[in-house]
């Protein structure tokens, strides 16, 4: 008998201590590569590519997006504070045609204030909300030289006190009148921020050589009409301006930072085309570190930052109440009802998906369209058939109704726990008419010196309804966690002429951006803010407040 002795088949026995030891490596490496695979940022990048966006997933809905305010044409022919606050209300703005940056939206066209005894009926229909908000004691009058905030308000809670409400003009900039004055709180609540204490809306603004984060040429997502370099601005100092508080510095956006505190978050921009233009300010910022993934469709704008699972989502609500075309009443077909005590129902559908929500507002309520309260028709804008009887609510008390109503909603929401931030009105600065009455902006290259404003009082009136509908619904009690802020940038943004992008809304290299020999200046939007420009800004605040809340 013989043995095959060939290397290939001889066998040599391992001892039993090195068995162990290849054991033992191997349970290291293994437990070493999990805990890489779930750490940041690969974890992230893992957790994206399993299941894309998260729980976010679930926004894939039906609402009005980018797509929607497209085929609005505005020529209209016609978690929150424990603590309580009380709202104030507005008139209304304007908006401009998204379209193609041609036409500006009916957006300044104003109605009247109603001089009727039942002008203050609006006001006294309530509607169940519970809101903590951000104001609660504001008392301290606003001087006209400063470019303060009409009301300050902290990130404490904080109630408003009004007293008696501007009268409405239809003219821009042709009130002196200051803004109410109103109640502040000792000390702020606010705690875990660098500047937790700081009152974030008085200050003014202060030349900044440093320029912005980004460029027209580095943000793939900037509107056209809001490129005003890329239409041929010819200066460029508006955007060296920061909004500096009297109190603290506010620090330079830091998109990492945001990234890191909004980490497995979604944050949405909520509201008409001004809405639009913040949201893509933010966009542009984070751009500069981390490209997005676009997951929008067609209802909805969304992007995807991998690396902290963020997601940026914006939702086309004109008007955040709920909207019908159909016969009404009298109303006749093919006219906008809005239901002032009725939430947007597509929006209501979403907001469970959202952590921060940016509400913006105002501008559409120049519009034609008709007021629907408790089922009756009670008023309308550039509609009203009984010329004999005078309406009970008009646009500058719609408006006011429609943010309380809004806020309520998501105070009393059952499943809503977000952050609510409302940013205050945003003012335009046609000077001399309307968009479409030869108002113009034209030639504005530096922010209003100190002492030089001109108060507008259809702004200031706007302002006041906002500011009453945000107190109002937080005077009626939350049932839920969410919170709720108030992001008061109003006044210190009545400094910010320059802004615009006035005629440089179209890279139209034959368009008319000078006044003609009859001296009436070129169509030009005064309302939106040119990017990168003062609308920045906004973001730094968005920025700010979101520390104070998760970092407190």
């Amino acid at each position: 008998m013989s043995f095959d002795t060939s290397p290939r088949m001889s066998y040599h026995p391992r001892p039993l201590s090195w068995i162990v030891v290849l054991v033992g490596a191997l349970a290291i490496f293994l437990i070493y590569a999990s805990f890489v695979l779930v750490s940041s940022p690969i974890g992230a990048h893992v957790h994206g590519y399993f299941y894309g966006i998260g729980s976010s997933e679930k926004l894939d809905v039906s609402v009005n997006d980018a797509s929607v305010d497209k085929q609005i044409d505005a020529s209209s022919n016609s978690r929150v504070d424990d603590s309580k606050s009380s709202f104030v209300k507005l008139p209304e703005k304007e908006d401009v045609n998204e379209t193609s940056g041609n036409s500006l939206d009916a957006a300044n066209t104003r109605l009247p204030a109603q001089t009727n005894s039942q002008a203050g009926s609006a006001s006294s229909v309530t509607i169940p909300v519970e809101v903590g908000t951000d104001a609660s004691n504001l008392t301290g009058s606003v001087r006209s030289e400063e470019p303060v905030s009409t009301v300050s308000i902290n990130q404490s809670s904080a109630v408003f006190t009004t007293s008696n409400e501007a009268s409405v003009t239809s003219e821009n900039s042709t009130s002196t009148a200051v803004p109410e004055s109103v109640e502040k709180p000792d000390k702020a609540s606010d705690a875990g921020s660098v500047n937790s204490g700081c009152d974030l809306y008085h200050g003014n603004w202060v030349h900044d050589p440093l320029g912005p984060l980004y460029t027209n040429n580095t943000c793939p997502v900037l509107t056209q009409m809001q490129n005003c370099q890329g239409n041929g601005r010819p200066d460029k100092d508006y955007e060296n301006w920061r909004w500096k508080p009297s109190q603290c510095d506010i620090p330079r956006f830091d998109p990492r930072k945001f990234l890191e505190l909004m980490r497995g978050k979604t944050l949405a921009f909520i509201g008409d085309s001004v809405a639009r233009n913040q949201m893509e300010s933010m966009l542009c910022i984070l751009w500069q570190v981390e490209v997005p993934k676009n997951r929008g469709n067609r209802n909805m704008q969304r992007y995807y930052f991998r690396s902290a699972s963020v997601m940026i989502v914006r939702i086309w609500s004109s008007w955040l109440v709920k909207v019908t075309s159909e016969t009404f009443n009298y109303a006749p077909a093919g006219v906008d009802k809005l239901h002032l005590d009725a939430p947007d129902v597509k929006l209501m559908e979403h907001i469970p998906n959202f952590d921060v929500v940016v509400l913006s507002s105002g501008h559409w309520f120049a519009k034609k369209s008709v007021y629907i309260l408790n089922n009756e028709i009670v008023g309308g804008q550039l509609w009203w058939p009984d010329k004999s009887k005078q309406m009970k609510v008009n646009n500058i008390q719609a408006f006011g109704i429609s943010v309380e109503t809004i806020l309520t909603a998501l105070a009393t929401h059952p499943t809503y726990k977000g952050l609510t931030i409302v940013r205050s009105y945003s003012p335009d600065h046609y000077e001399g008419g309307a968009w479409n009455t030869g108002g113009s902006c034209t030639g504005k290259v530096k922010p209003i010196p100190l002492g030089e404003l001109v108060e507008n009082g259809f702004t200031n009136t706007m302002y006041r309804q906002q500011v009453t509908g945000f107190n109002n619904a937080g005077k009626k009690g939350t049932t839920n966690t969410s919170k709720m802020k108030l992001m008061d940038i109003t006044q210190m943004f009545q400094y910010r002429h320059d802004g615009h992008p006035g005629p440089y809304r179209s890279p139209d290299p034959n368009k008319i951006t000078k006044r003609g020999p009859d001296g009436r200046p070129p169509p030009q939007d005064c309302l939106h803010w040119c990017m990168p420009g003062p609308v920045d800004t906004w973001n730094e605040l968005v920025l700010e407040i979101i520390k104070r809340e998760y970092e407190g």
